[in-house]
């Protein structure tokens, strides 16, 4: 089953509980309508602060990232600077080439 297929089943059931769930309530209509509300309206609070917190730690993750980039960066210059550095050294440590005979 892909995953369309099994968001409409479920989308499916949620309508057939709250429709099931309505008709079977002990409550009046009005204090369904009620309840129904505000559970849509703590259902909507929690999408609300979940979000805010999956992007304060995608806002981290990025964060670390760009860090461990930056690190990686300076450590792969360092290591091209010592090894100009060192072929500077080597180059001028050999001399002057010997004539041909």
């Amino acid at each position: 089953m892909d995953d369309s297929s099994g968001f409409s089943y479920f989308f499916l059931g949620l309508g057939i509980g709250v429709a099931v769930g309505i008709v079977f309530a002990p409550k009046s209509g009005e204090e369904t309508r009620e309840l129904i509300k505000e559970k849509a309206a703590e259902g909507s609070d929690y999408v609300k602060r979940r979000s805010q917190d999956l992007r304060y730690q995608a806002e981290d993750l990025v964060d670390r990232g760009k860090t461990a980039v930056n690190q990686q960066k300076e450590q792969l210059n360092a290591a091209v600077d010592a090894g100009k550095q060192a072929y500077r050294e080597a180059v001028s440590n050999v001399g002057p080439a010997p004539e041909a005979i």
